[in-house]
């Protein structure tokens, strides 16, 4: 019973990080469906960007959008700032007297939720682009976005995401940059059979007639936004060229914090598809989500499991025992990870991905727990790395 219990639980954590690809990579084989695309297809677009106290990247991230090789008479940049008590509304206002495709939305303190739903509401142009204050476009990024959009049947684009890599980017900076390497990756093959499971805040656009206002604050506005496209029956896809980055939080404690919060809003926005995340009504959609976006999160309740039942297996053969040793040296990398983070031993590969593994699992389980106690999150401040 404990040797079954035990492979059981292998190939959950082994498909929920391997067998999932390899599924879509099957699945691709027999059930491709590509997109059609004009690069030279421009529809008027309204970028969206919600900020609080956002004052020390906003200037960069105007001038940014402003720079854009996109057609100046149909775009449009509407700034939501929700509550902020920074200079970050003047800075905006300045730009807009100058500008006239700046707009500065000036809302109480609600949430970034609330601040999307007003500022779709403003927004005059046919595509909504939603991007993060701290997000810098490429040039051509709003041209790769619209350029998909010529096919009826897309809904919504998801961009690139990349983070940027400094003297500063620690052991956990360079983890996220890896899994976002792996994410980018399962997107491909996820557009490849039909649908990009959801889009990152960093960069994404949908139709503005495919916007659902979010009723619920506590849920993570990007995936609320970019799945409710395929809820309605269009494609949400992922364009490799409309590249966005970013910088790594920095801290690894901030980065934890974050982590759970995303996990805890993440896990929300699932459970409020309903009845879309089952098979015979969501479709394959449903399966990719339940991999994509559940199973991974589960792990970290099933690690445990596996360490136990392994050690109860010790003098089962040498197969179990090299087992064990093998998940005996990952934790224990994880350990040294932990406590070298804040040295330059920290951006050793062996060292800060067994750390950042680790790291990422009990954010997780922590996220879950805060889920599962009914702690709810509206509001945080933005987590930057530090100058």
């Amino acid at each position: 019973m404990l040797v079954g219990l035990f492979r059981g639980l292998i190939a959950f954590c082994l498909y929920a990080y391997v067998g999932y690809p390899i599924l879509l990579i099957l699945m691709s084989a027999v059930r491709r469906r590509p997109h059609q695309q004009d690069s030279e297809y421009s529809p008027s677009i309204s970028v969206i960007v919600a900020a609080y106290n956002e004052a020390d990247v906003i200037k960069a991230k105007l001038d940014n959008l402003i720079s854009q090789n996109y057609a100046s008479n149909k775009l449009e940049i509407i700034v939501a700032s929700d509550g902020s008590d920074d200079t970050t509304e003047s800075i905006v206002a300045n730009y807009a007297q100058h500008d006239s495709r700046v707009r500065l939305l000036a809302l109480p303190r609600r949430g970034k939720a609330f601040a999307l739903n007003d500022a779709a509401v403003c927004a005059t142009g046919e595509i909504l682009v939603f991007s993060d204050a701290n997000a810098m476009l490429d040039v051509n990024a709003l041209c790769y976005l619209a350029g998909n959009f010529v096919d009826p049947q897309v809904g919504g684009v998801a961009g690139n995401q990349h983070y940027s890599q400094s003297s500063k980017t620690g052991g956990t900076g360079l983890g996220e940059i890896l899994y976002w390497r792996y994410d980018r990756w399962l997107k491909e093959l996820e557009t490849r059979v039909g649908n990009a499971v959801s889009a990152d805040g960093a960069l994404y656009a949908i139709r503005r007639q495919l916007y659902v206002p979010i009723t619920d604050p506590t849920v993570t506005d990007d995936f609320a936004i970019s799945t409710r496209v395929v809820v309605q029956g269009y494609r949400l896809i992922y364009e490799p060229k409309a590249t966005v980055t970013e910088a790594t939080t920095g801290s690894s404690k901030r980065e934890f914090r974050r982590k759970a919060r995303i996990i805890n809003r993440g896990l929300r926005s699932l459970f409020g598809l309903g009845s879309f995340l089952y098979p015979w009504q969501g479709g394959f959609y449903a399966i990719q989500l339940i991999s994509h976006k559940l199973l991974r999160r589960l792990v970290p309740f099933v690690l445990p499991l596996i360490l136990i039942i392994n050690i109860l297996l010790w003098f089962k053969n040498s197969i179990y025992r090299l087992m064990l040793l093998a998940q005996i040296v990952v934790y224990g990398l994880g350990v040294v990870g932990f406590l070298l983070r804040d040295t330059k031993f920290s951006k050793i590969p062996p060292i800060y991905i067994p750390y950042y593994f680790c790291q990422a699992n009990v954010a997780a389980l922590l996220g879950v727990i805060w889920l599962l106690q009914g702690q709810r999150i509206a509001l945080w401040k933005p987590q930057r790395e530090e100058s």
